[in-house]
């Protein structure tokens, strides 16, 4: 069963600024990570029930922060929270 994909506004904003050539990167990383979602890794503490993927974008290690829901173990939609380098990610996706 394929996974409902949603976004959020901060995360469409980032996607707006790419460049066109890189938007198929992050697509691949979006399909991949709603293909096996236990791919990413879950965050503790603050972050607690979320999950960031590591990719490569322009030779820049690149994370991508989602959220499954309902639940971890049977999801249904996964939600897409940020993506970035990892320089202030987590600062920033903790607001």
């Amino acid at each position: 069963m394929a996974l409902a994909i949603l976004v959020t506004p901060s995360f469409a904003r980032v996607v707006k600024k790419l460049h066109p050539q890189d938007k198929p990167v992050l697509d691949a990383a979006v399909q991949t990570v709603a293909n096996a979602p236990a791919l990413g890794e879950e965050k503790r503490g603050d972050l607690n029930g979320v999950f960031v993927y590591k990719f490569k974008l322009n030779k820049q290690e690149t994370l991508l922060a989602y959220r499954l829901q309902p639940d971890k173990l049977a999801p249904q939609e996964l939600v897409l929270l940020a993506v970035g380098p990892h320089e202030n990610f987590y600062a920033q996706l903790k607001r």
